[in-house]
């Protein structure tokens, strides 16, 4: 088989922060094992909840994403985003290929459900793809190619694995914990002056064209995370490897880890605990027209299928995540990570799903995994354990605050409100100081040697 030299960049030689995927490379093998051991726990992780919601009687992650194979897609647009995210490994008439594959398999689906009467969606297509990726890899692939080609289908699995996993998370959390702890995160946000009354309100005003906006920016989130880890990813296919760190691990880690604290503190929201969704689970129809009252919180029980998932907000934390990885981009880029950041803060807060002290602890969650990430990828050293203990420290006592001092708080907001978001102020300094010292000093790696040339994907 021919090779062809001109394929490996120019650019992989002059790479001296570990980047590079060479597998003999002295800094890799520390690396490479470490996210052989991450990638085993989160499969172990996701058979796990696969077990768990079959106790429950329903399917888990993947049975869920094993019928999207033959069965109407829950999101088509999450699937081909998962595509694209596969496709960044493959070159431009590979892509169209695959595109096109993709196109025409839904296309037949399209066919056959709109004969028999069934909902008319699409994303089997995407699914077929991915799974064609990795059976080329394996069966077609080797050595550096082989390893690349997989690596992109386990991105593009694992964006659609997060979300069912993070869906079976929320039906865990439904099941298990029959109390949630709303009266006390309500009566902590007095401090704040109660955030999601007011901009519940503001948005109520707005009417249906603010409503459905909100919505939008609110659903498609991950989609626009695919964007910016795709504007991240897109000289992979070129450069023959992946960067150390991108917005997508960021993502995935944050839905893997979030929800394990919605087992710790199981929040409902107040559209739920004090508002009409709630029915007669809720305290009283108060939101978004009348602040709770102030009294002696204690926890309530409530119905068995309402996700417990405001405590942190993951969608201020993924939102948060995004508008960091933005900065990297073009100002286009820059102006739509902030976008989405404020629309994703007055939607969470307009729509009722979350108090004020949620997206206090979702900033301080999302800047902590960030910095653990970032670590991972450049090395520790000082400064990035002292960002993370500094970020945990400040998480754990968000919650320590929020669960057993919220009375304490509510009767001081003009002391323990400046003081909340200067909690959260304190860990956006460290994190903005730390990463411009890290990109000011990047970290070195013993010289990585150059790759020897690989065959063309065909």
């Amino acid at each position: 088989m021919k090779t062809n030299p001109t394929r490996i960049s120019p650019r992989i030689p002059a790479q001296r922060d570990g980047s590079s995927d060479t597998a003999s490379a002295p800094g890799r093998r520390p690396q490479t094992v470490l996210w052989t051991a991450a990638g085993a726990a989160t499969l172990g992780f996701i058979v796990a909840l696969e077990f768990a919601a079959r106790h429950y009687g329903l399917p888990g992650p993947i049975t869920n994403q094993a019928r999207e194979v033959i069965f109407t897609p829950s999101s088509g647009p999450l699937l081909y985003a998962g595509l694209a995210l596969t496709m960044v490994v493959l070159t431009w008439r590979q892509r169209l290929i695959a595109m096109g594959t993709a196109i025409g398999i839904d296309l037949v689906f399209f066919l056959v459900r709109w004969a028999v009467g069934a909902p008319l969606e699409f994303g089997n297509g995407a699914l077929w793809v991915i799974l064609g990726c990795a059976a080329l890899a394996v069966l077609r692939r080797t050595g550096q190619e082989r390893a690349l080609l997989l690596k992109g289908v386990g991105l593009g699995l694992l964006l659609v694995a997060g979300h069912k996993t993070g869906d079976t998370w929320l039906l865990i959390t439904s099941k298990t914990r029959p109390l949630v702890l709303d009266q006390y995160v309500a009566t902590a946000d007095h401090a704040l002056g109660n955030p999601s009354w007011l901009v519940g309100q503001l948005v109520n005003a707005t009417g249906s064209f603010g409503y459905y906006s909100l919505h939008l920016v609110y659903g498609q989130l991950p989609l626009a995370a695919a964007i910016v880890g795709l504007y991240q990813l897109r000289n992979v296919a070129f450069e023959r490897r992946f960067p150390q760190h991108h917005l997508v691990r960021t993502f995935l880690v944050i839905g893997l880890v979030g929800p394990a604290i919605y087992m710790i503190f199981p929040v409902v929201g107040p559209i739920f605990a004090y508002g009409a969704d709630g029915g007669r689970w809720a305290t009283a129809d108060l939101w978004p027209n009348t602040p709770p009252p102030l009294g002696a919180p204690h926890a309530m029980l409530f119905d068995g299928i309402t996700p417990r998932n405001c405590m942190p907000s993951l969608h201020t934390a993924w939102a948060t995540s995004l508008f960091i990885h933005s900065r990297e981009g073009s100002r286009l880029m820059r102006f739509a990570g902030a976008f989405w950041l404020v629309a994703t803060l007055t939607a969470t807060l307009g729509f009722g799903y979350h108090y004020g002290a949620d997206l206090i602890a979702g900033g301080v969650f999302a800047l902590t995994i960030e910095a653990v990430m970032r670590a991972f990828a450049r090395g520790w050293d000082r400064s990035a354990v002292r960002l993370v203990v500094h970020g945990s420290v400040v998480f754990t006592a968000l919650l320590v605050a929020y669960r057993w001092l919220p009375t304490e708080l509510a009767a001081r907001p003009w002391l323990y409100g400046p003081l909340l978001l200067l909690a959260l102020a304190s860990v956006i300094h460290h994190y903005v100081r730390a990463t411009k010292l890290w990109a000011a000093a990047p970290r070195t790696a013993p010289p990585v040697p150059r790759p020897e040339p690989q065959p063309e994907l065909a």
